[in-house]
């Protein structure tokens, strides 16, 4: 009998998109690695999206152009896709079918993994409970990351999702002294420009020796978007579980990735859900994001930040959605500070870390962050309140504390969120903090108790008499 791994198929049918239908291959099992053999004798890698009675659906993972359906062969090579990792992929730079591009020999390999992976058991998740410092106010201080946490950002169209991606990566750091932190990044649909952009901003900042980068380009097969963030989880559990790494697994942007995610199923002539995504677009998003954590009885731990872009700005829109349901949280972008200048616009009341209480306290940040951040929270807020009520009423109508909250929300912009590409331990962040509240009297700040006010308010020098003294 005819071994699988040597036994050519020339059944082709049909060609859709990115999609091979091959006849009578039933011998083909779900997610295996094909090759497929062209009249020229050139190959391209395959994978089977589906096997039935009469067809195996394939997806060329390089494309279908030039591809003729009497003469094309494919053949089986493994029965799943496989990464080879190493600590040798540290520093470097891979293609969305983890193939280096970055003109160095591909690295050797001391395991050979399947890049499907698993969710996390349940039973062996560890509560997530360290600190991870991103160097960024409003995400240190207001939504604070922890180690473990899967912490999605949510940006509009035009907003600098990227420049904040590239912010993370510079400046992320576990506290602690002998942590082993490891950055993963996957690129998906990136145009050259941002590719050029990231490249420029690794370089420059020397941040690129603790990066392993999986990059998918806009012109690159769509197909690829599927396979990029696996890779890049393959690699960071191979780091954080078996080497005792920390990781931080940053996704860009996982919008494109549910685009392909539809063309695929469009091509395949799937029955669509809302919006025209796959019905089982939750599961597939779920498969990813709960491949992150932390396992009890591991040192390591795979912390996650999916961007992704929310068309017109719509956060009910079925990919935010969908994304909000299985994490815990998110960082939401905001246009109007945007216009204003402010960078990173970081809307500190839309965004949300659930687990942010397990990861600050004594020990880990300060003993008064809790309450530092809920008490600036809501002078903030009131001070945006005090906004919409100055575009009815004018400002001469506000009492002289209502003024104060209205300065306050103005000078917490432009002070505390406006840090520019500039890292701000978590230090300096409170530090901001309680000069900023030294806008309003001790008797407005009943939300910190009176032991901290004493030790750490001061009143609010405005940056005039700051100058002249």
């Amino acid at each position: 009998m005819e071994k699988l791994s040597t036994k050519e198929y020339q059944t082709v049918s049909y060609i859709s998109g990115p999609l091979l239908f091959l006849e009578g291959a039933k011998d083909f099992s779900y997610a295996a690695l094909v090759e497929i053999i062209m009249p020229d004798g050139s190959t391209r890698k395959g994978q089977v999206l589906e096997v039935s009675e009469k067809y195996a659906v394939i997806q060329v993972l390089e494309g279908t152009l030039g591809l003729d359906v009497a003469s094309t062969k494919v053949r089986f090579l493994e029965d799943q896709v496989h990464l080879g990792v190493s600590k040798e992929m540290v520093g470097r730079i891979f293609n969305g079918r983890g193939e280096p591009i970055d003109g160095l020999p591909a690295p050797t390999p001391e395991k050979r993994l399947p890049i499907v992976g698993a969710a996390i058991n349940p039973i062996a998740r560890d509560k997530p409970s360290d600190f991870i410092q991103t160097g960024i106010s409003a995400i240190d201080g207001f939504n604070t990351l922890v180690r473990g946490q899967k912490l999605p950002i949510f940006s509009g169209a035009g907003l600098p999702a990227n420049e904040i991606a590239a912010m993370i990566m510079k400046y992320a750091k576990v506290r602690g002294e002998g942590e082993e932190f490891l950055i993963v990044f996957a690129a998906m649909g990136l145009t050259s420009r941002e590719y050029a952009y990231f490249m420029k901003e690794f370089k420059e900042s020397g941040a690129l020796g603790r990066i392993v980068a999986f990059v998918n380009l806009a012109d690159d097969p769509a197909v690829e978007r599927l396979l990029t963030p696996r890779f890049a989880l393959t690699v960071a559990e191979y780091f954080a579980f078996e080497l005792d790494y920390h990781v931080l697994v940053i996704l860009s942007d996982m919008t494109n990735y549910c685009e392909a995610l539809r063309e695929i199923g469009a091509a395949r002539e799937e029955v669509p859900g809302r919006r025209g995504y796959p019905g089982y677009m939750y599961t597939d998003l779920a498969t990813m994001y709960e491949r992150t954590g932390r396992i009890k009885g591991k040192k390591g731990s795979i912390t996650q930040i999916p961007i992704l872009t929310m068309p017109d700005d719509d956060i009910t829109h079925p990919i935010p959605d969908l994304t909000g349901y299985i994490t815990e949280g998110q960082i939401v972008l905001s246009r109007e500070l945007h216009r204003k200048g402010i960078f990173p616009p970081i809307d500190i009341l839309m965004s949300l870390s659930r687990l942010m209480n397990l990861g600050i306290g004594e020990g880990k940040t300060t003993a008064y962050h809790r309450e530092w951040k809920d008490q600036l929270y809501a002078c903030y807020a009131k001070g945006r309140d005090m906004r919409r009520l100055v575009a009815i009423v004018g400002e001469d109508a506000l009492s002289d504390i209502d003024k104060k909250y209205l300065r306050l929300a103005d000078e917490f912009e432009h002070i505390m969120l406006n840090q520019g590409d500039k890292e701000r331990s978590i230090e300096e962040t409170l530090e901001i903090g309680w000069e900023i509240m030294g806008m309003l009297p001790k008797t407005e700040l009943s939300k910190i108790k009176r032991k901290y006010l004493d030790e750490f308010y001061k009143e609010w020098i405005p940056k005039q008499a700051k100058e002249a003294y």
